[in-house]
């Protein structure tokens, strides 16, 4: 029998005093089950995951009188604002909900064509066909990952038969980001070029984006009044690097890393200009130049005596014809033709030649240099006793030569450059934080500190305290105590816990080595 023991029964109100720890242990216990049949209650429970999103009311109320329908479990998340099913039904419900034509979203489309009303007047029917494609387009921007919700606003001019009085259409869009998402250039111009080719002349230039905290994406306004948009100033900043860095990977090898600064400011020209013009060449040679059309003209005319004769009837009859045919002589024919007058011949001759005239119509490319203006610094050179030296003047002119060459240098341009050669204030780098004096001595001094608390909680726990715990052993047996028994009366007295406190200071008081006894033997029992 341990000590414990018999100073329980020695002592009955040592053994109700520790029984008051019995209340607390069942609570202990009463939790610990409570949590074991929690978590199997969870971990045996299905993983939900988002079905859909962002809903409208009318969109959710819709989804869930479908999974109702279809006996889908679901859940709605903390914040109401997705509709939870189990994982393994995500798919299939998507699938069975997209046939029945759900989630609609907040836009409607050409849906609203497939129920025409009757009696609809013409101005009625060109508005619900702009709604159709407003809601179409806000469906397909609100395709892009980076986009939450989208409204299209559409301002289409009525038509006229008037040139003078045409005018061009014109769309807003206004998106609502994911939180944490932004568009980038190319997703701004695809947006706008996807509503510009939706709508008929409507251009890409009259497409203006705006999100939801008011700012205009597509912003082509000048900044600051100088004519110059992001875009613009992108652009020549690429290109100043662009050429900072061909001057550094030439000059680089020559003079050593680190040995060469460069500058480089470019002036461009983003106007855009439009040229048409016609030229007329001077008239060519006949043999080189083309003949659109030719027209040879030829005639003769001969000569016929004037009438003579008397008037009459007889004048008038032709001649008779003869019975034979006489051959005058060549004398007499002569004459004939004294006797007839005198002949002429007329001949003509046009040519059209083409007209040699050249149209050109000339579109000069943006962004185009207008000035290049570039400094270069190179270092002193360091001979073989460690010593700077300036480069020489033949050395800094083929730098010159070089850096010409790699900027493509142009005097009509007005370029400048300019090449100096001056030693450099060699400024050691900061160190980085793991090299830093001041860092190092605090975690030495954090190290310290920390091996000198594991030492001291390897001491307690592996020497002290053991050793605590032999010594407790190795006490030798309390004497027996005589205690005088308590009568009946005041042993029920003692039921009560006031009672019991009572009982346990007199037993304190008359063997308070007993006591401290008891209360070891507790403490080794919940360290075992």
């Amino acid at each position: 029998m341990s000590r414990f023991q018999e100073l329980t029964e020695r002592f009955p109100v040592l053994k109700r005093v520790a029984d008051l720890s019995r209340p607390v242990q069942l609570a202990g216990a009463s939790a610990l089950v409570a949590l074991v049949v929690g978590a199997a209650i969870a971990f045996s429970s299905p993983d939900y995951k988002v079905l859909f999103s962002n809903l409208g009311d009318k969109d959710g109320g819709a989804i869930v009188s479908a999974l109702d329908k279809l006996q889908v479990p679901h859940r709605f998340s903390d914040n109401g604002g997705a509709i939870l099913v189990p994982a393994d039904k995500v798919h299939e419900a998507r699938m069975k909900l997209a046939e029945q034509g759900l989630p609609q979203g907040g836009n409607v489309g050409f849906e609203l064509m497939e129920s025409p009303k009757f009696g609809a007047s013409q101005f009625a029917e060109q508005v619900t066909y702009q709604r159709a494609i407003e809601g179409e387009l806000a469906r397909s921007i609100e395709a892009m990952t980076s986009v939450e919700t989208t409204r299209v606003h559409l301002a289409i001019p009525k038509q006229t038969l008037f040139v003078r009085e045409r005018k061009q259409p014109t769309a807003s869009v206004l998106l609502t980001l994911s939180p944490g998402r932004m568009l980038g250039d190319g997703q701004i111009a695809a947006i706008a070029w996807l509503v510009a080719s939706s709508v008929p002349d409507l251009t890409p230039e009259n497409v203006s984006i705006v999100d939801q905290t008011g700012r205009l994406l597509s912003s082509k306004a000048s900044l600051g009044g100088l004519g110059a948009n992001e875009t613009h100033l992108r652009y020549t900043s690429e290109l100043e690097q662009r050429t900072a860095s061909r001057v550094l990977s030439i000059l680089t090898p020559i003079v050593g890393a680190g040995n060469v600064h460069t500058e480089v400011s470019a002036l461009l020209d983003f106007s855009v200009r439009e040229q048409t013009s016609e030229t007329y060449r001077p008239n060519q040679k006949p043999e080189l130049a083309a003949v659109r059309s030719e027209q040879t003209n030829n005639s003769a005319q001969r000569g016929v005596l004037p009438a003579m004769g008397v008037p009459g009837a007889l004048a008038n009859e032709p001649p008779p014809a003869p019975a034979a045919a006489v051959v005058a002589p060549q004398n007499q024919q002569n004459a004939d033709t004294q006797e007839r007058g005198p002949s002429s011949t007329n001949m003509s001759s046009t040519v059209n030649y083409e007209v040699d005239r050249t149209i050109s119509h000339i579109k000069e490319s943006v962004g185009q240099i207008k000035r290049l203006s570039v400094a270069v610094v190179v270092n002193y050179r360091t001979d073989e006793e460690g010593k700077l030296q300036p480069l020489d003047a033949t050395e800094i002119e083929q730098i010159q030569h070089l850096v010409k060459e790699a900027i493509g240098y142009s005097e009509t341009r007005g370029d400048t450059l300019k090449v100096a050669n001056v030693p450099f204030n060699n400024v050691e780098p900061a160190l980085p934080v793991w090299k830093d004096p001041f860092y190092l001595d605090l975690a030495r001094t954090a190290a310290q500190y920390l091996a000198l608390a594991l030492l001291l909680a390897f001491l307690w726990f592996k020497i002290v305290k053991p050793l605590m715990r032999a010594r407790d052993e190795e006490i030798a047996p309390l004497p027996a105590v005589e205690i005088t028994p308590a009568p009946a009366e005041t042993q029920k007295q003692i039921d009560s816990y006031e009672d019991n406190l009572n009982a346990i200071r007199e037993i304190a008081k008359q063997d308070p080595r007993a006591v401290s006894m008891v209360i070891r033997n507790w403490i080794n029992d919940n360290d075992e």
